[in-house]
């Protein structure tokens, strides 16, 4: 065979396999998709038809919005703010940041901090009855003065242990702040 039909049979082959190995047929992104489900053990047999309601939710933000916060140190849990409760069941962690406002020009610098406590009544009467402050989630907002108004703290996630939590907050400045304290849940 020559060279040159030796090139168009290579070519012929190239095409017919092109058109041999080409995608075909419809996309299926838009079409519902059988799932299989594999029993396990029998401690999670799945029997029947699965099905979901609604979109598994993987987070979940809570807000305590504008909290009027005047001067309290951390150690005076009779007259720490409470904002609310946090509910947290379902979700395994918790990514908490603080962020406000003073009112007023600070003389007194300090810090203003969130505290998240269990709220469960054993811990609770234990906080109400001596200040105690157990299994507590923190973050804070250090270094509070006059070259701003406005802070922030950091964002520590931490792991979860209780279904819910009270919000409490503190400020070691000497003036009265607004603040946000914002709880993103997170699987």
């Amino acid at each position: 065979m020559s060279r040159r039909g030796s090139l168009i049979l290579v070519g012929l082959a190239g095409c017919v396999a092109g058109l041999l190995l080409a995608p075909t047929g419809k996309a299926l992104a838009q079409q519902v998709s059988q799932v299989l489900v594999v029993n396990w053990p029998s401690v999670q047999t799945v029997r029947g038809d699965v099905t979901l309601a609604q979109p598994v939710h993987l987070a979940e933000e809570q807000s305590f919005l504008e909290i009027v916060v005047p001067p309290v140190k951390r150690s005076e849990t009779t007259r720490i703010v409470e904002a609310g409760q946090l509910v947290t069941d379902g979700f395994p962690s918790v990514v908490l940041s603080l962020h406000g406002e003073t009112r007023g020009e600070v003389q007194k610098p300090g810090s203003v901090g969130v505290i998240l406590l269990p709220a469960e009544e054993s811990i609770g009467e234990a906080f109400n009855e001596r200040g105690r402050l157990d299994f507590v989630l923190e973050t804070v907002a250090d270094g509070i003065d006059a070259r701003t108004p406005y802070f922030a703290s950091k964002q520590p996630r931490y792991t979860v242990a209780f279904k819910s939590y009270r919000v409490l907050l503190y400020n070691t400045t000497d003036k009265t702040v607004t603040a946000n304290v914002y709880a993103y849940l997170t699987q």
